[in-house]
Formats: structure tokens, C-alpha cells, sequence
């Protein structure tokens, strides 16, 4: 059922007070037995609307199998045409705006080349100008195309990248004379770590742009001629600006935007020849496709990072790197090789001594390390809850008490992975307390990354319905992830 076709369901049928009291109760199973008795659609036929398959329709209908994913909730609603009010969600997009197509292209040609494009800095001057004004004047319809669009995966994305290891080649074309002098590019670093401040506390939203028209300025600079010690450093500046614009789109659902991003921050980084800053970028590539479930490109990117800058890495990238690594590990079910990679982790950060490296490396503290392993136990523990979910819990709660709510995307994740934690051990009373606290951190991001945290809290909170307390913990996530 494309998105463009009008739904299905007889007219009056959503007015019967028995159909409208299954979809508020999200008793499925009757709602669905309802429609196909009053609306004379097949089960097929429903299961084509909502994208589902037949045999899970036919599970719901018979009672074998419940739905308890906030995201097949809103596919019901929107295959069948049924207002957001009556399932507890905001109005939907074919709500508000009726008449026009929501079903759009996927974003052909959004995704450069890279392989065709050379690993020269005035080719990478030329990428940031690309991405920059495509994304400045980005109107409501693209930002859906890209919503739509999916992270390259494979061969596809690794290939281009081995470039970064070889050194960087002679600009092509003559450029204008500039004047940016020290004091100007001081100003724009510390702009550059004051927008990685934002992206920490508060994640996307609309000071991605800002961060984009910055981004944007200092293509422009790089477009002129510079002292070879200030292009060096505004290629710096790019990298981590481009870094900072591809978490953000990230946080904001936009995947593909963000891996363009991240490209550019690896292409920058390699222009300015600062490969320990390349390394944290394909760290930050490696965590989206960890967050896709693709582990082993995860893996493979890591292993890029490391071989690039094995000689120069501090240890708090040398730590950060080996959590990643143990990450992919995680996601593969080698639990022995995540526990390895996550010593070495701790032995790394052993070392760190503050004011040696970078300043946006200075996040990967105690606390990180803990949040990043508690959460990578909380992978484990959900196949063995026996075996990990007590260790996951420690983990996550010696995260909580080391870097407090000011950071608010990293706490609403930890409360989140805490709450699943006490549902995996059967402790509800400290489950719904826990839900209640994720749901309070989760308001103050608007990263997208937290709300699919909380969608897969959500399910937990199901099979237990019968427990009014669990019951108001699961209203307040499904009213959050409504809005």
C-alpha cells in the first residue's frame, strides 16, 4: 500500500464505539478482527496497508502475538488512514497536510560520489560548499526525502576511504588572495568547540544550521589563498564543524546527510593532516553503523582508524577506539573479544593525563568508558539476561553518578539502558522508576537517537499491562514519542 493511496476503511466504521475503544486500548487483536468484519478487507489486505506480513497479522488477530512496537503502531495508523487521537499519537503528516503526497522519492544523487572525487584539498573546499547550501536551503519535502534516505553500507562506503592513509595531493586550480590571519581562526576554533559543546548537551535540532552556515564560511575561507599555517588550521576547523553537522543530522533522523558529513570531517581532517582527528571521525562512522546493526563495517572502520593513527593517538582515542571495537564485538555475540578490547580500553585510559590531547577527546572520561560498557552489556544481557544484566546495571549506574544530567543525550541514553536493565532482571517497582527517569531525560534532547532508545524501552513495558504502575510508565513514553 503506497503512502499516496487513500485508506482503506469504510466510512463510519472508525465511528463505532467498539472499534474506536480497541485502537485506544491497542488491543489489536480486536481492532483488526473489527475491521475485517466491518470493512470487508481481507487480511492480506491489511497486512499490505500497515506493512506487515500476512502471518502476523493473522498471530495479532488470533492472540498469539501482541504488538508492542511504538513503530508498527504508527505503521497501522498510517496504512490504514487512522487518526493519530485515536491511538494516542500526534496528528500525522497525511493529517495535517491532506491532499498532498507524503510517499517521496528516495534522495537519488544526495550521496557524492566519493570515489570519483579526489583526495585533494580544493576538491574537499568544494564538497563543504555542495553540502552546505544543499542543506541551508533544505525546504520541508527534501528534509523528508532525506529522512528516507539510508546510511552506504559495505564495499560501497569502505572502499573510497582508504585514501585517508596516503598523503594528500597538490591543489588543482588558482585561488584569491586571502587575509585571514591567527586571531580570526582563534575565533573560529573556538566557535567550532562551542557548537560541539551544543551537539553533547542538546543533540539536533535547529542549531544544526548554525553550525552549517559556520561550516559554510569557512569553505569560503579555505577558497582563498592562505598562509600554509592558517589553511592548515581551517582545515582543522572544517573537520570538526563537519564532525559536529554529521551527529547532529544523525540526531535528527538524517542518516545519509550524516554520513556525508562524516566524509567531509575524514576528508578535512586528511587536508589538514591531523590523522588522530581523522580517527575520532571514523570512530563517529563506525558508532552509526553499530546504531544500523552492521558490525562488522563498524569493525572495519575502526580497524582503519587504528592503522592511521596508531603512532600518534593519545590514550583516551587509543581508549575510545578500543570501546568501539569491543562494541562491534558485542554486536557480534564475541563476548570474549568484547571483554579483551574493553581491558584494554580501561588500560588506555590509564594513562590519560589532562591537557595532553585534543580538546574534543577530553569527553571520553570514566564515565563514558562505563556508559559505553554498560550499554554494550545490556547488548549481551538481552540474550543472557542471567550472565549480564546485573553487570550492565553497575556499569550504567557508575555512569549516572559520574557525569550528572548536564549531559543530556548521554543521560537520557544511560537512564534508558538502566530501566531495560531492571526489566531484564524482573525487578518492575525499580523498572517503572527507572521508566519515569528516562522519560523526564529524554524530554530535555530532541535527539532522535534517545527516542529510538525509548522505543525499544517501550515493548518491555507491554507484558505487564495488568500492573496500573507499568501501565502510566508506558503512557508516558507512548506520549512522548507521539509528540
Amino acid at each position: 500500500m503506497e503512502a499516496t493511496t487513500p485508506g482503506p476503511l469504510a466510512a463510519g466504521l472508525l465511528e463505532r464505539e467498539d472499534v474506536r475503544r480497541a485502537l485506544a486500548e491497542h488491543d489489536f487483536a480486536s481492532a483488526f478482527a473489527l475491521i475485517k468484519k466491518y470493512s470487508g478487507l481481507s487480511q492480506n489486505r491489511i497486512a499490505s496497508a500497515c506493512c506487515l506480513t500476512p502471518g502476523k497479522v493473522s498471530a495479532i488477530i488470533n492472540g498469539q502475538q501482541q504488538v508492542t512496537s511504538f513503530d508498527v503502531i504508527c505503521r497501522i495508523c498510517d496504512g490504514l488512514r487512522i487518526p493519530g487521537s485515536l491511538l494516542g499519537l500526534a496528528p500525522r503528516d497525511w493529517e495535517t497536510r491532506p491532499g498532498q503526497e507524503d510517499a517521496l522519492p528516495q534522495e537519488d544523487g544526495e550521496r557524492p560520489s566519493t570515489d570519483e572525487i579526489p583526495w585533494r584539498p580544493d576538491a574537499t573546499v568544494d564538497l563543504a560548499v555542495k553540502l552546505t547550501r544543499s542543506d541551508l536551503v533544505m525546504d520541508r519535502r527534501a528534509a523528508t526525502r532525506a529522512l528516507a534516505g539510508a546510511a552506504i553500507t559495505g564495499t560501497t562506503l569502505l572502499d573510497p576511504l582508504e585514501g585517508w592513509l596516503q598523503p594528500a595531493g597538490a591543489a588543482a586550480r588558482p585561488r584569491r588572495r586571502g587575509r585571514l590571519g591567527p586571531r580570526e581562526v582563534e575565533e573560529l576554533e573556538f566557535t567550532a568547540r562551542a557548537f560541539r559543546a551544543w551537539d553533547h548537551k542538546y543533540g539536533g535540532g535547529l542549531r544544526r544550521k548554525a553550525v552549517l552556515g559556520q561550516l559554510s564560511e569557512v569553505a569560503a575561507h579555505l577558497d582563498e589563498h592562505q598562509t600554509p599555517q592558517v589553511e592548515q588550521r581551517l582545515y582543522q576547523v572544517m573537520a570538526q564543524l563537519a564532525g559536529t553537522a554529521a551527529t547532529m543530522a544523525w540526531d535528527t533522523g538524517f542518516q545519509r546527510r550524516a554520513q556525508n558529513y562524516y566524509l567531509l570531517a575524514l576528508r578535512a581532517s586528511h587536508a589538514g593532516g591531523d590523522m588522530v582527528l581523522g580517527a575520532n571521525v571514523l570512530a563517529g562512522m563506525a558508532r552509526q553503523m553499530l546504531y544500523r546493526d552492521q558490525p562488522r563495517d563498524a569493525l572495519e572502520l575502526i580497524r582503519l582508524a587504528q592503522d592511521g593513527a596508531r603512532h600518534v593517538a593519545g590514550p583516551r582515542v587509543r581508549a575510545m577506539l578500543h570501546t568501539r571495537e569491543a562494541w562491534a564485538y558485542a554486536a557480534m555475540g564475541r563476548t570474549a573479544a568484547f571483554r579483551r578490547t574493553t581491558d584494554q580500553a580501561a588500560e588506555a585510559l590509564t594513562d590519560a593525563k589532562p591537557g595532553e590531547e585534543p580538546h574534543w577527546i577530553t569527553y571520553f572520561d570514566e564515565a563514558e568508558l562505563a556508559g559505553t560498557t554498560g550499554g554494550r552489556l545490556l547488548d549481551l544481557a538481552r540474550h543472557n539476561p542471567k550472565q549480564h544484566a546485573e553487570a550492565a546495571a553497575t556499569e550504567i549506574r557508575h555512569a549516572l553518578a559520574k557525569r550528572g544530567p548536564e549531559a543530556s543525550r548521554s543521560h537520557a541514553l544511560d537512564r534508558i539502558g538502566l530501566a531495560q536493565c531492571h526489566f531484564l532482571l524482573g525487578d518492575v517497582r525499580g523498572a517503572v522508576a527507572e521508566t519515569h527517569r528516562a522519560v523526564d531525560a529524554a524530554r530535555t534532547t530532541r535527539s532522535s537517537r534517545v527516542r529510538a532508545q525509548l522505543g525499544d524501552l517501550y515493548p518491555y513495558t507491554v507484558g505487564n499491562s495488568a500492573a496500573r504502575p507499568v501501565r502510566e510508565a508506558r503512557d508516558r513514553i507512548r506520549d512522548l514519542l507521539a509528540t
